[in-house]
């Protein structure tokens, strides 16, 4: 038996050993945790997204605001408490432009600041944050610098060997206050962070000349292999200001599929709402909407070299959540700031009561309240100081404003009073060409056949390119038929005459009489260049009074005050406002209400859909000609191989 205890005894070891074996190795791999908070798009919306009165960040339970920056602080500070394991809370663009705040950007930094006041470690550049030039962004970071700011990602920026107006900013990269990549060692994990503009963006970033930006995708190629081969990288995370269209075409989905290499990526630009991630082989996509309504958690788990997801959720910034009072305090002082600096040398403060309304003013992808009011601010404001009540040709014929610059709704909120921030917030964005901010109004003259091709920009550019470029008007109507050609489809214009009646428009190329037209400095600029890439079919020529052509439409800034040496800029904002203050106060209560001509669109874009032949082929102007006429050659040279075959069959049957 003494060989029976001898085996017994070893299979008892062998038990104990494996036993020891399962304590100690676990059943499964155990990861490492890294939590990513993320936003983007937060366009210095410190004061969230609502009417101005309406805002209480102190207080939960009484207000409909989403977003508000002291309640993000609040958010990243609760998820941070909850977790042992390293957070890093990063953003993907735009935090700047889109309020009052903005208008110190320069001076101040006030977004970089307060990100870093709220916790964000990396952050990149999105198109926006160009809109102030390559020289007033250098400002912004080195403003930022002086007191702290989050670190700062960009990695396909190319500056300029022959202009020095880039200078600036290319002395803040060389001098590391933004790096093209960053190496962060944080939960025993080398992590790489770089950050991109993708080819949209660049799109709608004229500012930023003249830098310009590699593809995106080129790009971060080459990110991903230095930060995999040189530094030896375990995850790369990739900030991109490229965006997601809920389609695989869209630039992040592109990115995921052509980068494989990168492992999350932060996305931004297109304002997504996006509840759960996007997974593409091995790389996380998220993106967490605009304005800062929402945050995005993103808890990964670091599993045999891959990021996995291990949970996911976005937080509603809304009322139930008190706003950080370190970080409201901080926004309070930068408002003082905005009313001394900015509001006070035109009468205004930040709370300051502009109007009532009754009702909301929309932006839509139509024909829209808040579009018909800013455009016919615009007209008036012009008139106002730029034309001359005995020469009618002075007079503004029509002004236009695109989508893309109306950047949100008037809300008549809990109480129906509109305060001067805002009716800013509506349209904040530019700068102008005398470095001032906002952007400035020019006029011009054109033809009245340059009309016609200046509407078709909305017929058939917007539903091409998107809402951005749909154009609100003011002083035509027009309609149109989507049915017919490209950059034909208008088929009447009228325009409106001093005694406020529309009468038809003569839009043919042998009416030579001039129409003065009103526009901020960027879609003046838009309108010149249109025909370039619509193969000159839409180009419009800007003129001076007398038809000579203008080669530079800065030149046509109106000027606020002729008796000053130089132009003083007409801005937009400051005519909207003063436009608003014409109105009549109907309750006597001494504040102005919004007419009620603005609860409803005013039937200046007529939208008629139709397939009838003489709808299609009315009024034609050339764009319809050349498609006639390539649909005659096509029959033509069908009708000839037709014959061509049925002589071929003749000679054969003889």
């Amino acid at each position: 038996m003494g060989w029976y205890r001898a085996i017994t005894k070893a299979r008892l070891a062998l038990l104990f050993m494996l036993i020891a074996g399962l304590v100690s190795t676990p059943l499964f791999s155990q990861g490492k945790r890294i939590t990513i908070i993320h936003t983007n798009d937060l366009h210095s919306h410190f004061m969230g997204f609502s009417p101005e009165l309406d805002y209480t960040p102190d207080n939960t339970g009484d207000d409909a605001t989403k977003g508000g920056w002291a309640r993000i602080a609040t958010v990243i500070k609760k998820e941070k408490a909850a977790r042992t394991n390293p957070v890093l809370v990063l953003d993907a663009g735009d935090y700047t432009m889109g309020s009052l705040f903005h208008m110190r950007a320069r001076e101040e930094a006030f977004e970089l600041r307060l990100m870093k006041t709220m916790g964000y470690d990396v952050v990149t550049i999105g198109n926006h944050e160009f809109d102030l030039m390559p020289d007033g962004l250098a400002r912004i970071i080195k403003s930022a610098r002086r007191t702290g700011c989050p670190e700062i990602v960009f990695s396909n920026a190319v500056f300029s060997k022959e202009s020095p107006k880039d200078d600036s900013l290319e002395k803040a990269f060389n001098e590391g206050f933004v790096k093209t990549y960053l190496v962060k060692k944080t939960g025993g994990l080398r992590i790489g962070f770089f950050g991109l503009l993708g080819n949209d963006a660049a799109e709608v970033a004229p500012f930023a000349s003249p830098v310009t930006f590699r593809n995106y995708i080129e790009a971060a190629r080459e990110m991903t292999d230095t930060l995999r081969r040189k530094e030896k990288v375990d995850m790369v995370v990739c900030l991109s200001h490229s965006g997601l269209f809920h389609s695989i075409a869209s630039e992040d989905e592109v990115l995921a599929r052509e980068v494989p290499g990168i492992d999350v990526i932060v996305s931004g630009h297109t304002h997504t709402l996006l509840p759960e991630p996007i997974v593409i082989g091995s790389t996380i996509i998220v993106q967490a909407h605009e304005y800062g309504k929402r945050v995005g958690v993103l808890d990964i788990d670091w599993i045999d070299g891959k990021a996995k997801i291990a949970k996911y959720s976005q937080t509603v910034i809304d009322d139930s959540i008190p706003g950080d009072k370190t970080v409201q305090r901080a926004i309070d002082g930068f408002m003082e700031s905005i009313t001394r600096n900015v509001l006070r040398p035109h009468g205004l403060s930040y709370f300051q009561t502009i109007a009532e309304t009754k009702f909301d003013l929309m932006i839509e992808q139509k024909e829209s309240t808040l579009g018909n009011l800013i455009t016919d601010a615009i007209r008036w404001y012009v008139n106002k100081y730029d034309s001359d009540p005995a020469d009618p040709t002075t007079r503004v014929a029509f002004a236009v404003e695109s989508n893309g610059l109306i950047r949100t709704h008037l809300f008549r909120g809990e109480t129906g009073k509109v305060a001067v921030a805002d009716v800013f917030r509506t349209i904040p964005l530019g700068i102008g060409m005398d470095g001032s901010m906002a952007y400035p109004l020019i006029t011009f003259y054109v033809y009245g056949s340059e009309i016609k091709k200046a509407v078709e920009i909305l017929t058939s550019i917007y539903p091409l390119k998107g809402s951005d470029y749909f154009l609100q008007i003011s002083g035509l109507k027009f309609s149109y038929n989507p049915r017919r050609v490209l950059f034909d489809r208008v088929t009447q214009i009228w325009m409106e005459n001093e005694k406020g009646e529309y009468v038809p428009l003569d839009y043919s190329s042998s009416n030579k009489n001039l129409y003065r037209v009103a526009a901020n400095i960027y879609n003046a600029t838009f309108l010149k260049v249109v025909g370039n890439f619509t193969y000159k079919i839409l180009t419009i020529v800007p003129k001076d009074r007398k038809g000579n052509p203008i080669a530079d439409l800065k030149t046509r800034r109106v000027d606020a005050d002729k008796t000053r040496p130089g132009i003083q800029e007409l801005k937009e904002w400051i005519g909207v406002m003063e436009y608003i203050k014409t109105f009549k106060d109907l309750d006597g209560n001494g504040i102005p209400d919004i007419p009620a001509a603005y609860e409803n669109p005013q039937g200046r874009i007529v939208k008629k859909t139709s397939f009838s032949p003489f709808s299609l082929l009315v009024r034609p102007t050339m764009p319809t000609w050349a498609a006639l006429g390539a649909m005659t050659a096509v029959i033509a040279l069908l009708a000839l191989a037709v014959m061509g075959v049925r002589r071929f069959l003749r000679k054969r049957s003889a």
